[in-house]
């Protein structure tokens, strides 16, 4: 492996596990950090399934350093499997952190799901960092009484003011982090953002665009799954998707009148993910109706989520 590929010597390299309850824009906060889109930000809650990383690196720092930023999926109160598969993926996340890094909106704040968080995280050992987020929109006063608040309940290291949407204080809470990573070799050539494989990240950004386009209309019982990822000899890529729901009429609602829903939710995530990969994609869905599919534990797997009971 060429020294291009991995550095070592004298830098640094560390975890970050970003937690908070669903919505409080931790996938928008992992993209600042990065510089570009990883991870899937949508306005439906819980729709970071897979323990999705980003890799930042603050090259300004002496040694050089890397930073691998786990974007935990929002923890909840877990009903079905899928659900508890994902909030066992979010605690491992945070198992083995350099930081813990509690993401709030001080806006709508979910306290029946930030408390339980609170709770949990009081007692480990991990350095805490407590960032309120939304800070172009939220009132001065309120953010300053919540963080008050918050840091008696939990012995937070540092809090930080930023805006994850227009990046305000993000460079600087980003120089603090890197601060803290210990000197290790890199675990991710430079040129890495992500440990997605691009067929996975290609599933994550078509789900993206049914949320964003079909809104409240298809519920949470979707899923995205990889079938075919065709390299051309034109230097494009073929890429084949299934869309799986539930019930009929969720297929029905996918499809849209003639086709014509699939077809702007397929040109969407095409367009997405050319701009993305850097190349020609052809991109083909086609919808499935399987009521079980989240008893399947091969789709588990596909996902990135270990199978629990």
């Amino acid at each position: 492996m060429s020294d291009n590929q991995i550095k070592g010597g004298q830098t640094k390299c560390g975890v970050v596990a970003v937690i908070g309850a669903p919505n409080a824009g931790k996938s928008t906060l992992v993209n600042q950090l990065v510089g570009q889109k990883v991870a899937i930000t949508s306005a439906k809650a819980q729709t970071t399934r897979a323990r999705m990383m980003g890799i930042a690196l603050h090259p300004d720092t002496d040694p050089d350093t890397q930073m691998i930023l786990v974007d935990t999926p929002g923890i909840f109160a877990p009903k079905r499997r899928l659900d508890r598969a994902m909030v066992s993926a979010a605690w491992e996340g945070a198992e083995a952190a350099d930081a813990v890094l509690l993401m709030v909106d001080p806006i709508k704040q979910r306290r029946h799901e930030l408390e339980p968080l609170i709770e949990q995280i009081a007692g480990r050992p991990e350095r805490k960092i407590l960032v309120l987020n939304k800070v172009d929109r939220a009132k001065k006063e309120p953010l300053l009484a919540l963080a008050q608040e918050l840091g008696e309940k939990v012995d937070f290291a540092e809090i930080y003011f930023v805006s994850a949407l227009t990046g305000d204080g993000v460079a600087e809470m980003k120089a603090a982090l890197a601060a803290l990573m210990p000197e290790a070799p890199w675990m991710y050539p430079e040129d890495q953002v992500s440990d997605a494989s691009e067929r996975l990240l290609a599933c994550e950004i078509t789900r993206e665009q049914l949320y964003k386009q079909l809104h409240e209309e298809l519920p949470y019982d979707s899923a995205v799954r990889p079938e075919k990822y065709v390299e051309r000899q034109d230097g494009s890529v073929e890429i084949h998707q299934q869309i799986v729901v539930m019930r009929d009429n969720q297929r029905a609602i996918v499809l849209g009148k003639g086709g014509s829903r699939i077809k702007e939710i397929g040109q969407a995530a095409r367009e997405e993910l050319s701009d993305l990969l850097g190349r020609k994609v052809h991109l083909f869905l086609h919808v499935k109706t399987d009521e079980r599919w989240s008893e399947d534990k091969e789709m588990f797997e596909e996902m990135g989520l270990d199978w629990v009971r």
